[in-house]
């Protein structure tokens, strides 16, 4: 159920943010080779700062530009990064809307804050916050849900 004041995901919303930004490690500055020490961000990163952000009180959330919904995927297709099944490139800058003094007090220490420094600081990747006084998120469109519905007949 959504929030009461929260903006619907098919309609523009502008205000006050947060913007988080990670981004790959540096050549040369990841702690080991290969797997996930080779200072990657992965797909399993993005949602757990997304879903941060929003036990955190946001409002809207985008990554990169693109609006998120209830029913958005954040997936990996091979080295690809796939949200709502279109492919983004790093850096990945998530887009929080909401007071940006309460959403980093309360993402502040949070389990997603706490694995994203992890990551930082053993393997190199680039994480960071700021503040913003004026994000804007485009309609994230027409969500479309399906369901299966009984035939004719009583499912005989």
């Amino acid at each position: 159920v959504a929030a009461a004041g929260a903006p619907r995901a098919d309609a523009p919303v502008a205000g006050e943010g947060l913007v988080v930004t990670l981004d790959d490690a540096r050549r040369g500055a990841s702690a080991a080779p290969g797997g996930a020490a080779d200072g990657r961000v992965y797909d399993q990163d993005l949602q757990v700062l997304v879903n941060g952000l929003w036990a955190a009180g946001a409002r809207a959330i985008g990554v990169n530009g693109r609006r998120l919904t209830p029913t958005t995927a954040i997936r990996a297709a091979g080295e690809a990064i796939l949200v709502d099944y279109r492919p983004l490139g790093g850096p990945y800058e998530v887009t929080a809307v909401g007071d940006p003094g309460r959403l980093r007090a309360a993402f502040a220490g949070s389990p997603a804050d706490r694995r994203l420094a992890a990551l930082r600081d053993r393997f190199g990747i680039r994480y960071g916050t700021r503040r913003s006084d004026e994000v804007r998120l485009p309609a994230a469109g027409a969500v479309r849900l399906r369901y299966a519905v009984p035939g004719e007949g009583g499912g005989r």
